[in-house]
């Protein structure tokens, strides 16, 4: 097995791989409980951290064939309340949470018919949400445009800012007395003689000796991360996507997130509190919103493609005429990490001393909560979350495991 020859620092009881969103809430929980965590990241947050919206959507999420993903959500969404009064206690930071839900809305005929057919899959799964009026729409969101199919309510979904979020993380992580975070990539694992995973070793060639290392690392994973355990098979790929962040006046105060389809194509619009607008001219009437709902099987070049852009923009404004007046002052570019069965990782892989909690896809900020609760859980070998039981068994790391060798015995 690899040994160190070059530094080590002062053995963690856990090394998180990883410091976005994900990695962070569960290196923040393994703090809080008294154990001693070490991050390594280069940039925490950069990566889908920077770009996610922030919609804590289980119902709204839900789609054909992501059953037990659908399940993971409404676990973890009810998690969030908590987590987010916990994270403020910790900091002195507050972390609020949109509450007044979400409506879905349907832009012509075919947009409805798609509508109706997701409306059917959530009382099939027993799942909350009501087509409405549009004009109940409209009552209930002033700002949507006139032309309009259909809409429905969910009012159980939740919007929180994922910047702001993770930027208490970091500070509630580094309060913590355990807590530390190191600016450099994890570029190997070393294991011991037992086959145990004992150590990451950085980009500066530091040894950071632990009892376990939690692979946290996002779409693209540190190239040979994982060359020393050929058990373990993570299949996380990059699935592009854009955000943009509008800086809105008083005229266009959106209480609710705004989702819909236009001619077939996803669209989001999700507003922040007052308060919450940035860039020039921006005063303390304005207000964040965030557009998105890009989707694309490309590699994480961080390039925003001017007509991906202005398709964005089109589609939100056909829905929301009034972000016309609001500026354009950010847009973000960044992959999301998807597993084939769009089912995160999360838990013991079937190397010892090695834990997944990677491969979120768009859900990275939803299932922070739960999926913090479940490695933390494993790391203290206590029973996983009782709401969520069954559902974690689908998330487990082992189910893509190599094959065997053909003429290997199992």
């Amino acid at each position: 097995m690899p040994t160190s020859t070059g530094p080590s620092a002062t053995p963690s009881d856990v090394v998180v791989v990883g410091g976005g969103i994900v990695g962070l809430a569960v290196a923040w929980r393994a703090a809080d409980a008294g154990l001693a965590v070490t991050v390594l990241d280069p940039s925490p947050g950069d990566g889908a951290t920077r770009a996610a919206a922030g919609m804590l959507a289980a119902v709204s999420e839900a789609d054909f064939g992501e059953r037990d993903l659908a399940r993971l959500n409404l676990a973890s969404a009810a998690r969030w309340p908590a987590f987010a009064v916990d994270l403020a206690a910790a900091t002195g930071r507050d972390v609020p949470l949109l509450r007044a839900g979400s409506l879905a809305v349907a832009y012509d005929a075919d947009d409805l018919a798609l509508l109706r057919r997701v409306l059917a899959l959530h009382r099939e799964w027993g799942l909350a949400s009501a087509e409405v009026s549009v004009a109940d729409a409209r009552r209930r969101e002033p700002y949507l445009g006139p032309r309009l199919a259909g809409a429905a309510r969910v009012e159980g979904d939740l919007a929180v800012d994922p910047r702001g979020t993770h930027a208490a993380l970091l500070e509630a992580l580094t309060r913590a007395p355990g807590g530390t975070v190191v600016r450099r990539a994890a570029v190997r694992l070393e294991r011991d003689a037992a086959g145990r995973v004992v150590a990451a070793h950085d980009a500066a060639g530091v040894r950071h000796a632990a009892g376990a290392v939690v692979l946290a690392a996002g779409a693209v994973p540190p190239a040979g991360l994982l060359d020393g355990v050929p058990e373990v098979r993570v299949p996380v790929r990059p699935v592009k996507g854009v955000t943009l962040r509008l800086d809105a006046g008083p005229g266009l105060a959106l209480e609710h997130v705004v989702r819909g389809t236009v001619q077939g194509r996803p669209v989001y619009l999700v507003p922040r509190g007052p308060g919450t607008g940035a860039g020039p001219g921006s005063g303390p009437g304005h207000r964040e919103i965030v557009v998105g709902a890009t989707s694309e099987e490309r590699p994480d070049d961080r390039r925003a493609e001017a007509g991906g852009v202005f398709a964005l923009l089109r589609d939100a404004r056909a829905l929301v005429p009034g972000i016309d007046e609001a500026a354009l002052v950010d847009v973000t570019p960044r992959a999301r990490p998807a597993t084939p069965d769009n089912l995160p990782l999360v838990g013991a892989t079937a190397v010892p001393g090695l834990l997944a909690a990677v491969g979120h896809g768009r859900n990275g900020v939803l299932l922070a909560p739960l999926t913090a609760d479940a490695v933390l859980a494993a790391l203290t070998g206590t029973p996983p979350p009782d709401d969520a039981l069954d559902t974690l068994t689908a998330a487990d790391p082992r189910r893509f495991a190599p094959a065997t060798p053909e003429g290997a015995l199992p």
